[in-house]
């Protein structure tokens, strides 16, 4: 079963699919319930397809918004009614009255908390608005947050924990980016949304720092399409947002919309 399995999967992946899929036959065989971490969307996928491969496992996801990237999982006998169950999430509140802190962004939020020695994991959404900032985080790390994050980027803050009803969330921002490519390539567009040359972004695609649609991808030749999300470690994410029609020159018009 364990080499069917691997077979849909990146070999990269297969330390966290041996994982979900004991979360998986434990909830099945032993009746067991797992509250998982954090889990990415790729993540979230592999998980979800192997709870479709067992008759007797229920799973039930929560992120803390509807439109939730990262979330919890708990994997349960399909006859346990998760509804009311505890997702054990809170929301870290972060304000500041310096008027430098309206600047702050995602990256700066988020290396901060894991500076305090915190794992992604434990971390869900982030935030960012416009007079502060609301992170999805497991209640298990809430009260330590609440009591050691206070600077972010240089700028003194101060925290506030929530009960999940009070999340706000924040709006999607991307810097919308019209380009022509001589192909669809992984390597050819990221080298134009990242500006570096295209001997340069192969660095990271080969050393598997790259993902495309959250799934490591090593081959700089990949071609993309519309809806593709890439991340670029170090380099921030974008998505594909339109792949238009030739140019007279024979060169692709795509629109590209990176996260800021």
């Amino acid at each position: 079963m364990k080499n069917e399995i691997y077979g849909h999967f990146h070999p990269d992946e297969r330390q966290f699919v041996d994982k979900a899929w004991e979360w998986v036959t434990h909830a099945g065989e032993y009746h067991e319930l797992k509250l998982t971490e954090f889990l990415d969307p790729r993540q979230s996928y592999i998980l979800q397809s192997l709870v479709n491969r067992h008759p007797d496992v229920t799973i039930r996801w929560e992120g803390g918004s509807e439109n939730a990237e990262r979330k919890r999982a708990m994997v349960a006998p399909d006859y346990r009614d998760l509804s009311e169950e505890d997702m054990e999430l809170k929301v870290l509140a972060i304000t500041s009255g310096e008027q430098k802190f309206l600047a702050l962004e995602h990256g700066d939020y988020m290396g901060s908390i894991l500076g305090l020695g915190i794992k992604r994991g434990k971390i869900g959404d982030i935030h960012v608005l416009e007079d502060g900032c609301h992170v999805v985080v497991a209640a298990d790390i809430a009260n330590f947050l609440d009591v050691n994050l206070t600077g972010v980027h240089r700028i003194n803050v101060s925290t506030e924990i929530l009960p999940l009803s009070g999340l706000r969330s924040s709006e999607v921002k991307l810097e919308i980016m019209e380009l022509t490519v001589a192909s669809l390539r992984l390597d050819g567009i990221a080298a134009d949304v990242t500006r570096l040359s295209r001997s340069k972004i192969l660095a990271p695609i080969k050393a598997g720092r790259v993902r495309v649609n959250w799934k490591v991808e090593e081959d700089p030749s990949c071609g993309l399409k519309d809806g593709d999300m890439v991340s670029i470690q170090g380099f921030g994410r974008f998505k594909v947002l339109e792949i238009g029609s030739l140019t007279k020159k024979g060169r692709y018009r795509v629109q590209v919309g990176k996260f800021v």
